[in-house]
């Protein structure tokens, strides 16, 4: 569960009053990465792209003191675990939301992926764990080939990655990421740390 903390007594004390109550605090970078490790393991194991795309997210982000502070309205809430979100097509044809609870156990997270995306493409409703866990947002648009996203200032400052179709280049597959972030949360160069984390979690999966 959240705890509310004083945003002055955190390291984001600084960004916090430069950045809460700008018009627009979201920040965007782009990236393309090679995933052919990734195409190669959905397709020897069977396992899904984007649940593999989820969980090599929250390998990068785990050991980021800054994932798990958010500003919420005008609080500073910090949080224990991380969730990946994942939008799910439902059997009605709309789409909904679903948070996965990050267990770095592949075999785990693939088994929960797997449930309660299920679970809610046949209720049509929403698994938020927003209450519980820091949330990363993804969204992914897998039937165009896309260069990057820059999302909506909403009022929800969760980290957010997007993506699109990935691309193949002789014999080697690579996947243009967006990745958007409130600057009260993380500054560029904790933004860039987490990319390339997730570079390295992406060739070394095994």
């Amino acid at each position: 569960m959240p705890k509310e903390v004083n945003p002055n007594e955190t390291k984001r004390a600084h960004a916090y009053g430069l950045w809460l109550k700008a018009p627009n605090p979201m920040v965007t970078l782009f990236k393309t990465f090679d995933i052919t490790n990734l195409v190669h393991i959905s397709k020897k194991k069977k396992l899904k792209l984007n649940m593999l795309i989820g969980y090599c997210i929250g390998k990068a982000a785990v050991g980021i003191n800054e994932f798990y502070l958010l500003p919420v309205g005008e609080k500073m809430l910090q949080y224990d675990t991380l969730a990946v979100n994942t939008i799910v097509k439902n059997i009605e044809g709309e789409v909904n939301s679903c948070d996965i609870l990050f267990d770095e156990n592949l075999s785990k997270y693939n088994a929960d992926y797997l449930k309660y995306t299920a679970e809610v493409s046949l209720s049509c409703k929403d698994r938020d764990l927003s209450s519980e866990c820091m949330v990363i947002g993804t969204s992914a648009i897998i039937d165009t080939e896309i260069d990057g996203i820059i999302g909506m200032n909403s009022g929800i400052n969760n980290p957010f990655v997007f993506w699109g179709k990935y691309k193949r280049k002789w014999f080697r597959y690579y996947l243009s990421l967006s990745f958007q972030f409130h600057h009260t949360q993380m500054d560029g160069s904790h933004a860039g740390k987490f990319l390339a984390n997730l570079q390295a979690e992406i060739k070394k999966l095994s």
